[in-house]
């Protein structure tokens, strides 16, 4: 019962937690690869070693017996050859063999070669009586074990006098080796099991902000915009913690201005739409019958449609500009003539307010979209033209700084608090309430968006009863 819950939780864990079974499998996997590398190198290279140790021994001793076997046989000595086969042969591991040139046996360290016949049969007998020095591993003679072996030819003075074999057995080295072999498979078991622990807790440290950033990206998705993401963690993902908190901020912020901006557009719409409405009902209630009552009501649905189509046109002037979607038509500004247009089309205003105008403005070129350049403007000194006093100036003044062409309107008005100043670039902001049904509020909004649009930038300045002073920097390349 125990092993079925367990088989059907895995694949839940698996599941809920994928990514964490992903870094576990993949740190399992490479250090079960690395040290699977390892190990296996560590045994090849010993094997190798002590196979090339054995056989350099045994190239050395049968160098050596070769000639004392060869001076014997010189001297038709055959007792001493036997003699120098058996004591060199004495240890069980070594065989010693030494061959006439016909192939026949002549002295042996084993008794149960005289079993043998046909000693050219043996591996690399032939080749030593053809002066050829072989080695290798073979089966053994007489056993089934696995030898290590040499055949060097016996030469004396030139003269062919026979052949010398010598072979050790290699099962104590295999039993050594596959001991060896065991061991370092257990001990390699024991690393992965380790490294599986390790990969664990590793893998389960790195999942677990991750699910949290990912259930915390998921409720921003939701709409839920209010919370935060705390990741104690001295790495990149606390990094990503903060700009998740940022991001969480700003999202909170936008839903914000969206929500505000969607209550004054309703209110600001519901205004002159209730107002015509009104006036309607009037009409139709006989208000029609009164000339001068008429015409004016007439004259305030004329003002209101007016204003009505002024607000949807800027809306959709701020919707565009935000969105990145209208184009500037890039061409090349003469400042002067762009703020002399604007001032021409603000110069009956200003006259029928009594204001004058002092201009001094620099010869500049830039280049831009000379069309909304000039709507900034406008909507600027628009504002300027509504907060200035009877019987003022308001100052333009256009100058080059550095690579940036600035150009400053003053006016002369009432000037904005400073608790103010922040928000008179917030859509439908008016900072003189009185003043707010003759306009939508959204003027310096379109002039901050255009300004920023030529990668500019525009401020504002003032002191109460010194005027406001707006900035506006233009790149001029």
């Amino acid at each position: 019962m125990g092993e079925l819950l367990q088989k059907a939780r895995f694949p839940v864990w698996i599941k809920r937690n994928s990514f964490q079974a992903k870094l576990f499998v993949s740190y399992l996997l490479l250090t079960g690869l690395g040290t699977t590398l390892m190990a296996g190198y560590l045994l090849w290279s010993f094997h190798a070693y002590h196979m090339r140790t054995r056989q350099t021994d045994l190239e050395n001793w049968t160098a050596a017996l070769s000639e004392s076997v060869a001076d014997s046989l010189a001297e038709q000595n055959v007792e001493r050859v036997r003699l120098l086969v058996q004591r060199y042969g004495a240890p069980e591991t070594v065989i010693l063999r030494v061959f006439t040139p016909e192939g026949q046996l002549l002295a042996t360290s084993n008794p149960n070669d005289v079993q043998v016949t046909d000693w050219l049969s043996v591996p690399g007998v032939k080749e030593a009586l053809q002066n050829q020095t072989t080695k290798g591993v073979a089966k053994g003679v007489l056993s089934n074990d696995d030898r290590l072996y040499i055949n060097r030819p016996i030469i004396y003075q030139g003269q062919m006098l026979g052949a010398l074999r010598m072979s050790i057995t290699l099962q104590q080295f295999q039993r050594q080796f596959a001991y060896l072999v065991w061991t370092v498979l257990g001990a390699l078991l024991l690393t992965v099991l380790l490294c599986a622990i390790i990969s664990d807790r590793f893998a389960h440290g790195l999942a677990k902000p991750i699910e949290i950033m990912r259930n915390f990206a998921i409720r921003m998705g939701s709409g839920h915009f209010g919370d935060k993401l705390t990741i104690r963690q001295s790495n990149e993902l606390d990094q990503l913690a903060l700009e998740l908190n940022r991001m969480s901020e700003r999202l909170a912020s936008l839903d914000q201005e969206r929500r505000a901006f969607l209550a004054n557009v309703s209110h600001e719409l519901r205004t002159p739409i209730s107002n015509v409405q009104v006036t309607v009902e009037a009409l139709r209630s006989g208000a029609n019958e009164e000339p001068e009552l008429r015409d004016r009501f007439f004259q305030n649905i004329e003002d209101e449609t007016r204003r009505l189509s002024r607000l949807i046109h800027d809306l959709l002037d701020l919707g565009r500009l935000e969105a990145g979607v209208t184009l500037l038509e890039r061409q090349t500004v003469v400042l002067r003539n762009l703020i002399d247009r604007a001032i021409r089309a603000v110069e009956s205003r200003m006259q029928a307010k009594g204001l004058g105008i002092q201009a001094n403005i620099a010869d500049i070129q830039l280049q831009g979209d000379p069309e909304r350049l000039l709507q900034a403007l406008l909507n600027i000194l628009d504002n300027a033209i509504k907060h200035s006093k009877s019987d003022s100036q308001v100052q333009i003044f256009a100058y080059r700084e550095g690579k940036q062409a600035v150009i400053t309107i003053q006016d002369q008005g009432p000037g904005i608090a400073q608790n103010v100043l922040p928000r008179i670039f917030e859509q439908f902001y008016t900072a003189d309430p009185s003043r707010k049904g003759s306009s939508t509020g959204l003027g310096l909004a379109i002039a901050q968006r255009i300004v920023e649009a030529h990668g500019g930038l525009i401020t504002a300045s003032s002191e109460v009863g010194q005027g406001a002073r707006f900035t506006i920097r233009l790149p001029m390349e």
